[in-house]
């Protein structure tokens, strides 16, 4: 298992004064310790440093993209060799909607809540996923598997997506449930 915990040292109400440390573990053995703090800037750390409408201008701006690249990427499936370039376009369009999101909490926020226990499966799936499409279309030329990729992109995506709205996952768990049987 991957597991991603930040730790803060001195805690003030600005970010400047605030360090934060990134551990990535491999089960209990922590595999790599970093600050954060010298990677990025305050005003990219902190999402409140933005006025209210530039973050939800660059959120609808990021998000309106990632929508359009996915669209762009499935009508670039069905030209002569197009599921490269379906492959590419879909899963920049995920990363750019996911990545949306930064601008409304910030990216640190965004971190940690991506890899809260709630969450951390979906996350880790739909990371792997992202990767291994574009494994499957570049490397290892396997188109029937990058479009299942694709596929599980989208679910993982969607599982990941409404574990922000509350009693949300038991709602869908319920109606497949009632549908099965």
């Amino acid at each position: 298992l991957c597991c991603v915990s930040f730790a803060s040292g001195q805690r003030g109400r600005t970010i400047s004064r605030k360090r934060e440390t990134l551990y990535l573990c491999f089960g209990s053995l922590p595999v790599l310790s970093c600050d954060i703090l010298p990677l990025f800037s305050p005003q990219v750390l902190d999402a409140s440093t933005l006025s209210y409408s530039t973050r939800v201008k660059w959120f609808v701006i990021c998000f309106a993209s990632g929508i359009l690249c996915s669209i762009l990427g499935t009508a670039l499936l069905f030209l002569p060799n197009g599921t490269k370039l379906f492959a590419v376009f879909y899963t920049l369009g995920n990363l750019a909607a996911l990545s949306s999101t930064c601008f409304l909490m910030g990216p640190l926020k965004q971190l940690k809540r991506m890899f809260e226990p709630t969450r951390l499966i979906a996350t880790c799936v739909m990371l792997l996923c992202l990767i291994l499409t574009l494994c499957a279309v570049f490397w290892w030329g396997k188109k029937g598997l990058a479009i299942i990729f694709c596929i599980l992109q989208f679910l993982a995506m969607t599982w990941y997506s409404i574990s922000y709205i509350p009693f949300a996952r038991d709602a869908v768990m319920k109606v497949f449930t009632s549908c099965l049987s």
